[in-house]
């Protein structure tokens, strides 16, 4: 079974189980707060194994759910030949106009892709709020080089954050390949420093004026 099968076939669970034992994660006024679900739907997947139960048995070495909150995986697994994958789940309410999360430092995935043993997946899931109780639409489970770089962006964090330009907009590949991926996002990010740097150089030569202004004054 390929990585992308294996997820494949823990979408549908994983959905299947949040609609049946999830609706009531949190109550009242906390159902207006994204990060209150988001924070419940990840304790839910990693702290209670909810996703270790969606995930084929036969394939499953281990499952870890522990991670401090710095970490880049929510939660992880290995298969039985020894493949890794760190998990990051989020969550996305699809009544917001608008949402840009980030998802990882481009340093931090140009590391960890250097061990051909790893792999770095986004467990989004979809939901909307019905009077008391959450109704999840749709979950998606996959390696970040599945997204396409056109609903994706770098964010200027640190040495670069790819972000997902617009939550409601995703567009998946349907044969993802990391080595082009991973040469797109290098491309990427060589226009993205050269767009650093003229915007610093822009901002150094305002402050110089500032500083003439006041050693004139």
């Amino acid at each position: 079974m390929t990585n992308n099968s294996i997820l494949e076939q823990a979408e549908a669970n994983i959905l299947n189980l949040l609609n049946d034992k999830a609706r009531h994660l949190v109550r009242g006024r906390s159902l207006r707060s994204p990060r209150a679900i988001g924070d419940s739907v990840q304790l839910f997947l990693s702290e209670k194994r909810g996703l270790q139960q969606c995930l084929p048995a036969s394939m499953l070495k281990s499952f870890e759910g522990d991670f401090e909150r710095r970490s880049m995986e929510d939660m992880a697994f290995y298969d039985n030949e020894n493949q890794y994958y760190a998990v990051d789940c989020k969550t996305h309410n699809l009544a917001t106009a608008f949402n840009m999360p980030n998802l990882i430092s481009v340093r931090r995935l140009a590391n960890y892709y250097k061990n051909d043993f790893n792999t770095f997946c986004l467990l989004i899931v979809e939901y909307g709020v019905n009077g008391d109780e959450i109704e999840y639409k749709a979950c998606h489970f996959k390696p970040i080089e599945a997204f396409s770089w056109d609903c994706l962006t770098i964010g200027a964090l640190g040495w670069g954050q790819i972000q997902i330009a617009n939550a409601n907009r995703l567009e998946f590949l349907s044969c993802p390949k990391r080595k082009e991926w991973m040469i797109q996002l290098c491309e990427r990010l060589e226009l993205f420093y050269d767009e650093e740097v003229a915007k610093i150089a822009e901002r150094k030569q305002w402050f110089n004026d500032i500083k003439d202004y006041w050693i004139k004054k």
